[in-house]
């Protein structure tokens, strides 16, 4: 079997309508729940939901492709660009800073028309010092030809598989000429179709070394947010494929062995899309009690930094119960003073002791 980017008509895809408009349909229907939904929590509460889906975006993406990024340095990241408080004192790694560049860039720039300048752009973004890992690689550009075959491939050495093979080096570049135009033109079908389309026809053309993965993504939820018809990010589609990731590869790989009928992984697309939206109604529920919380505070004194703090790291999720040296390490304070602030947590009915006593005293957060 010839690769899809072998077949006569490349890149012309077709699919079955009847077999996808009715999950194109539940996706719309659901976007548009989720975006009222939102909409309706005022600014603050949007720009701390739109803060933790960018985040889980920004390190799912990259867990994806085997790199592991500290999610803190991710939100401080992205706070700081956007102009948020919890900005962190810390300054993120450059690569860090580099695909939260890329991502805030592909949403809150989505209506601007894409260009080879713009993806070479975001290229040298995830790569600043032109290494991935240890191997060189060209930066910037589309992939040169002595690069070599561009192959997916698993396996021992001597018993590698191939899984795909990507189109020749000197075939990117009018490659990408056709899919930046195609980008750029005046749609023709749904736009959440065109960022299943965009996705699968970018990460099959590979024009890149390395980052296509993330580029891809990168690319579908600039075409999402164009669907949306707004810069704010509520769902996450790189949160759900990493939790699928066998999944993803298997369609993808099926897919990009198979003829021009991409109904497959458009089937899959939509499913995979339905259940970031679901998953997101689950983070509503964290923000909501994020605000919860801090609205129980008002009237009342002030807390300080130190509690501040320690309060929000638990909102946004903490392994294990609060202990008095766990909050000395996080507010960088002596045991009694950690014991102080607790006790004044408690009291004010922000915190409470679970059952375990003696040494294993530990706390959390009230419903």
């Amino acid at each position: 079997m010839r690769y899809i980017h072998e077949q006569q008509g490349w890149p012309t895809f077709t699919w079955d309508s009847a077999a996808i408009l009715p999950a194109l349909a539940r996706v719309r229907h659901k976007q548009g729940m989720l975006l009222g939904q939102m909409r309706s929590l005022g600014f603050d509460l949007q720009a701390e939901a739109s803060l933790g889906i960018l985040t889980s975006d920004v390190v799912r993406s990259s867990a994806i492709e085997g790199a592991q990024l500290d999610e803190r340095d991710v939100r401080s990241s992205i706070a700081r660009r956007l102009g948020l408080p919890r900005g962190g004192v810390r300054p993120p790694r450059r690569d860090v800073e580099g695909i939260v560049e890329v991502m805030l860039d592909a949403t809150l720039r989505a209506e601007q028309p894409i260009s080879a300048e713009r993806l070479c752009g975001w290229h040298a973004a995830l790569f600043p010092v032109g290494y991935s890992g240890t191997r060189p690689i060209a930066v910037g550009t589309w992939r040169p030809p002595e690069a070599g075959p561009m192959q997916v491939v698993s396996g021992p050495i001597g018993r590698e598989r191939v899984h795909f093979e990507a189109p020749a080096a000197d075939r990117v570049p009018g490659e990408m000429e056709r899919f930046i135009a195609w980008c750029n033109a005046s749609p023709t079908v749904d736009p959440v179709l065109r960022s299943a389309i965009a996705h699968l026809w970018f990460v099959t053309v590979h024009p890149f070394e390395d980052g296509n993965g993330r580029l891809a993504r990168a690319l579908a939820d600039l075409m999402l947010a164009r669907a949306d018809g707004c810069h704010e990010r509520f769902y996450s589609m790189s949160t759900r494929i990493d939790a699928e990731r066998k999944d993803y590869y298997r369609v993808l790989e099926r897919t990009q062995r198979s003829d021009l009928d991409v109904t497959p992984w458009l089937t899959w697309f939509l499913g995979c899309l339905e259940r970031a939206i679901d998953q997101a109604h689950a983070l509503t529920a964290q923000v909501l009690r994020k605000a919860a919380v801090w609205r129980s505070l008002e009237g009342g004194p002030p807390i300080n930094e130190r509690q501040r703090l320690v309060v929000n790291r638990l909102l946004d999720g903490f392994e294990g119960g609060l202990t008095s040296s766990k909050y000395a390490k996080l507010a960088k304070c002596s045991s009694d003073t950690a014991l102080r602030d607790i006790h004044d947590l408690v009291a004010r009915g922000v915190l409470m002791r679970t059952a375990a006593g003696g040494r294993s005293t530990s706390y959390r957060l009230v419903d």
